[in-house]
């Protein structure tokens, strides 16, 4: 009982056949290849399969394809790329926040929805932020760090701009 759908994923439009009960992030990572979102728990407790639904931070884990489509998703594939990077991407980066990877696509894409909404956030904010992304590698305050680096930097504290 498959059915065609149209995804608009990081500003393009992509034809796939779903079942109703695919998940977003299976048809990401197996059908687009984009494998940036990682599959962790699959249960919604982790982030790690964190992507933006119209702008807004959600477990891909836990959607159904089928209930995107026609909506914007914004996976880590479309934040950056290697030759120009997200002014997040960077700032996890000079700051020493990314360790083993595996949960920095969420935890940037969640950063990145908060600095859309709120340009200047406080500690208390940026950790709200990303408290449905679990790290294990760190203690959080490189990440921290950087997501407030980014801030300053995108508001033009450091002579930066979007």
């Amino acid at each position: 009982m498959k059915r065609a759908i149209i995804l608009v994923v990081n500003g393009t439009e992509h034809s796939v056949e779903v079942q109703p009960s695919d998940l977003l992030v299976d048809v990401l990572r197996d059908r687009l290849r984009l494998t940036g979102t990682k599959k962790g728990c699959g249960t919604g407790e982790c982030g790690a399969c964190t992507v933006l639904l119209d702008g807004k931070p959600v477990n891909s884990c836990l959607l159904l394809a089928i209930r995107c489509e026609g909506r914007q998703i914004t996976t880590i594939e479309g934040l950056g790329t290697p030759d120009s990077l997200h002014v997040l991407q960077k700032a996890f980066i000079d700051n020493g926040a990314v360790q083993c990877g595996f949960c920095a696509p969420g935890m940037l894409l969640s950063a990145k929805a908060l600095l859309d909404e709120n340009p200047a956030p406080s500690e208390m904010d940026i950790r709200q932020a990303l408290a449905g992304n679990i790290c294990r590698c760190t203690g959080y305050v490189k990440i921290v760090k950087a997501v407030s680096s980014a801030a300053r930097t995108m508001s033009g504290a450091e002579g930066g701009g979007r």
